[in-house]
């Protein structure tokens, strides 16, 4: 991630070089995008696919999302600090999974659980879980069922450590992906060529 706009005060900085360190799974791929522009003064995103095979481009992709860093540093009141993450998390799912009545509860806690895990405090969290159920007719009616999940979330951070943060948004891109979860201590290896 770069170190952010030049007039950008320190602590702002020292939030992305927190984010530098962080190892994901080795099926996700991160690139740096441009922020929002007018939501905070200062903003950096991050965008990742989840591939079936890391960096092939040809892989099936399993899930995507965008993670996102603002920063106000005189706070806003609705965030309860200076630092909110948002994030979007999207994938397609089994079309049985998707008619499932507890799906967004489901899908809630995967968030939950991916910050409990963390060991992150997120304040003044709040979101929203949206399902698209599509099926096809007429001249249309050979394509399959689908299933889309999105996942929007915000939450504050305590302080400008936010390695953390980005590690519990990497485990719920791969829990929305339907990866099996890793035990701790167990690094995931690349699958042979």
């Amino acid at each position: 991630m770069s170190t952010g706009p030049r007039d950008a005060p320190p602590e702002f900085l020292r939030a992305l070089r927190s984010l530098r360190g962080v190892t994901l799974r080795p099926e996700v791929s991160l690139e740096e995008a441009p922020g929002p522009a007018r939501i905070a003064p200062y903003t950096a995103a991050l965008v990742a696919d989840v591939r079936s095979t890391r960096r092939d481009p040809e892989a099936d992709e399993l899930a995507s999302g965008r993670f996102v860093v603002l920063h106000d540093p005189a706070g806003q009141e609705a965030w309860d600090g200076a630092f909110r993450l948002v994030t979007l998390v999207r994938a397609t799912l089994e079309p049985e999974v998707g008619q499932d009545p507890l799906l967004a509860e489901v899908a809630w806690s995967w968030f939950s659980d991916a910050l409990a895990s963390a060991e992150v405090d997120a304040r003044a969290a709040g979101g929203t879980v949206t399902r698209v159920l599509s099926q096809s007719f007429g001249a249309l009616d050979e394509r399959p069922e689908l299933c889309e999940l999105e996942l929007r979330a915000s939450w504050t951070a305590r302080d400008e450590d936010l390695a953390p943060h980005l590690r519990a948004w990497g485990t719920l891109l791969c829990t929305v992906a339907g990866l099996p979860p890793l035990p701790e201590g167990v690094v995931a290896l690349a699958p042979r060529r």
